[in-house]
């Protein structure tokens, strides 16, 4: 490439079409920028045989200066740091003369070889090093200065340099980046390529974030047949693992063999066989169920649905560590002196409290479930007994700290959750310290977070498992609160009564009516201001211009909402005109539309952007849900850093950048234990498929001070009418009830 072909690349347009056209350089790696060792991300220069030096963003292994490379990308267009060449692929073109393999040993590539012993290697074998070191390592003795021990260090830091780029350079033509490629080496170690081109499909089942299709085409492109029973069980595995995100703890053998056959196009046989091959290898556990039908598990959520029963009845056959012994007395010197005056439901609630092991205080708003616990605290406080409060999510833990006057923590948090040391510091061995554990929000509970819990009560404490049963599942597989309901084998107590207090608020009398199965009354009146309304736009491109501007203009000035910190928009699903999806470009566009801007494929990240985690990151110490806003862009370095609610400070690499999205509208789904002073909800026709009478009542009981449904009549009629919600296959109840 000569200098001005190589100048005119540097000054090609970035948007000279749909899709860029690849660009390939050769030159040697001529300074490291930045690396992150975990994940591969590498900013470096590359210097071309003219002198240009040429910046290049993307991932690499183990980038080293010196190195001879080949790489394939197209030109990016940094907004701060001008042209770039984005590297999909490369490869290292390994020297052939002296003084390049002198250079190239000498670089630090190899662990244990600086540039004096690669002068002895190379002084010693020339143009053949690398045919020795590949071939004849034993002959590295040969060489001065290298004894037995050091020869082993050279050779194995050689074949650890050699196996990750054999792998990267295998797998980067079936789209395997080179991010993936660092890991699956560091699992594999030296034996990486052997394992993926035996059985590619270990991909899907060992490292975390390779899916199934990803494993597939790879096998497909090495020769493997559609139906090979390594492609059955890994399509098995898969199947089931998209089965427990729909909430299902296991599911029946018929079914997930009709299933797993019609997705993968192959016989139901082979499907069976491919379930007895994983229940001999541990990876799923076969159980039988009424009738002649069995139920398929992955092995770990057995184990957690065994483990919640094993643990619940434990806990219930243990003696009180806190005994009460006038508990009636008890509770009504404590509800005198805290001054409250308690309805006779309510003060059935903490007397159960005070007698139970375990109970569970459910109801809807407005019915006293704050009190109760509040009052329920204090009996255990005049005990001088040990308390303990947390939530599943950071916003239910703060919202009950602020009820409370407790401190209160996320379960994570609670059970000392460390990823660098094996997950859960609290369990059975290393149980929490407390005579009362008292946990809100337990609907979002999944069965998962429910068995590790359990796991870390002391024997001896009471357990208050408070929550709302008439919401939505846990978004993680089980129906854990309503399992535990209706068990039969704890305390229960439901609050029905709406108190005068709450009985003014729209919000809370139609949540009522919604729960029962009443539609709310949808005219406002005219001469006063409302918390709840519905505004009529069957139109969906019309109803996302509407709640676009509700929330840009109509809020703020009517009701004297901050738009970014008050508002939330909650949507049934993420697709279509009113779904998350468009409604997160159109409010980021109309609330944020200029300013500093990292983009990341599809999706940029602006500065003081509203954004949500998606996935539970144990390392940051955030989790699915979580909303913050963008409070750094830096894009020198390609990182963004959010500001969550709880008051800390994360930085997402660009890599990381895939476990954030746009929260100016989220999922009902995802609201689950929020408040937000104000909530727009779009309920449309087009959302039929997830109308349900418990999906409205959640949305709608997530508004503190006002809520704004904006849709057609006909599909709210719809929502609240429904109240068949989604099986959820799960045995918890039956083996908590069993004798």
């Amino acid at each position: 490439m000569t200098r001005m072909q190589q100048k005119n690349l540097l000054d090609a347009p970035a948007d000279g079409g749909d899709k860029p056209a690849e660009v390939s350089l050769k030159g040697s790696l001529e300074r490291v920028v930045f690396h992150n060792e975990e994940n591969g991300y590498t900013v470096f220069s590359l210097k071309t045989p003219t002198g240009d030096s040429v910046p290049v963003v993307g991932h690499m292994a183990d980038p080293q200066p010196g190195v001879s490379l080949e790489i394939w990308g197209d030109w990016v267009n940094n907004p701060r740091f001008g042209r770039q060449l984005h590297m999909q692929r490369h490869q290292t073109v390994l020297p052939a003369h002296v003084e390049g393999i002198r250079h190239y040993l000498g670089s630090g590539l190899i662990h244990g070889v600086g540039p004096k012993t690669a002068e002895r290697i190379v002084a010693a074998f020339g143009e053949k090093t690398f045919h020795v070191l590949d071939h004849e390592p034993e002959r590295l003795l040969e060489v001065e200065g290298i004894g037995k021990k050091t020869a082993e260090a050279v050779q194995e830091g050689w074949g650890d340099h050699r196996g990750i780029r054999d792998l990267i350079m295998f797998l980067q033509p079936h789209g395997v980046s080179t991010a993936y490629a660092v890991r699956i080496y560091r699992f594999y170690g030296k034996h990486a390529l052997t394992v993926v081109q035996e059985n590619p499909y270990r991909l899907a089942m060992d490292i975390h974030g390779i899916g199934f299709l990803t494993a597939d085409a790879v096998a497909r492109k090495l020769g493997f047949e559609k139906d090979s029973p390594l492609r059955a069980e890994a399509g098995t595995l898969y199947t089931l693992k998209k089965i427990t995100d729909d909430g299902h703890v296991y599911y029946p053998l018929e079914k997930l063999v009709a299933k797993t056959a019609a997705d993968l196009d192959i016989q139901y046989d082979l499907i069976e066989d491919a379930i007895r091959s994983l229940k001999l290898e541990e990876r799923v556990v076969l159980e039988p169920l009424e009738g002649d039908e069995e139920a398929v598990y992955l092995t770990r959520f057995h184990a957690y649905e065994s483990g919640i029963s094993t643990y619940l009845r434990k806990l219930l056959g243990s003696p009180k560590s806190v005994e009460i012994p006038r508990p009636d007395e008890v509770v009504n010197k404590v509800v005198s002196e805290l001054g409250i005056n308690l309805a006779e439901a309510q003060l059935d609630a903490v007397r159960t409290a005070a007698r139970a092991k375990v109970m569970v205080l459910t109801g809807g708003p407005g019915t006293g479930k704050t009190t109760i616990t509040n009052a329920i605290i204090r009996v255990f406080r005049s005990l001088k007994a040990k308390v303990l409060l947390c939530a599943p999510t950071g916003r239910a833990a703060k919202r009950m700290f602020e009820t409370s006057g407790e401190e209160a923590k996320t379960i994570h948090r609670l059970l000392e959750y460390s990823p660098r040391d094996d997950g859960f510091q609290r369990n059975e061995d290393n149980p929490l310290a407390c005579g009362l554990l008292v946990v809100d929000e337990a609907s979002m509970m999944d069965t998962m977070l429910m068995f590790h819990l359990l796991k870390a009560v002391p024997l001896g404490a009471t357990v208050i498992f408070v929550g709302d049963v008439h919401q939505l599942p846990s978004v993680g597989p089980g129906n854990v609160l309503r399992d535990v309901i209706s068990s039969g084998v704890v305390d229960v107590v439901e609050l029905t009564e709406v108190f005068r207090q709450a009985q003014e608020s729209d919000i809370i009398t139609n949540a009522h009516k919604i729960n029962c199965g009443e539609v709310p009354y949808l005219e406002a009146p005219r001469d006063q201001l409302s918390d709840f309304y519905f505004i009529r736009q069957d139109e969906p491109d019309r109803c996302a211009a509407m709640i676009v501007d509700l929330v840009k203009n109509h809020i703020p000035r009517r009701f004297g909402m901050d738009r970014f910190n008050d508002i939330q928009v909650l949507t049934p699903m993420h697709k279509g005109s009113a779904g998350a999806g468009n409604l997160n470009l159109m409010l980021q566009q109309a609330l944020n539309p200029n300013g500093l801007c990292l983009k990341r494929g599809e999706r940029e990240f602006r500065l003081d952007d509203k954004v949500m985690q998606i996935r539970n990151n144990y390392d940051k110490d955030v989790f699915n849900g979580d909303i913050g806003r963008v409070c750094v862009v830096n894009v020198k370095e390609k990182e963004v850093t959010v500001r969550f609610d709880d008051e800390k400070n994360v930085i997402y690499a660009f890599n990381e950048l895939d476990e954030l999205v746009p929260a100016y509208a989220i999922s009902i789904h995802k609201s689950q234990g929020s408040e937000y002073p104000a909530v727009v909800i779009p309920v449309l026709t087009q959302h039929y498929v997830l109308l349900q009478r418990n999906l409205i009542y959640t949305g709608v009981t997530r508004g503190k001070r006002l809520v704004i449904l904006v849709g057609a009549p006909k599909a709210l009629n719809m929502a609240v009418k429904n109240n068949k919600m989604q099986k959820r296959y799960t045995r918890l109840a039956q083996r908590l009830a069993a004798r």
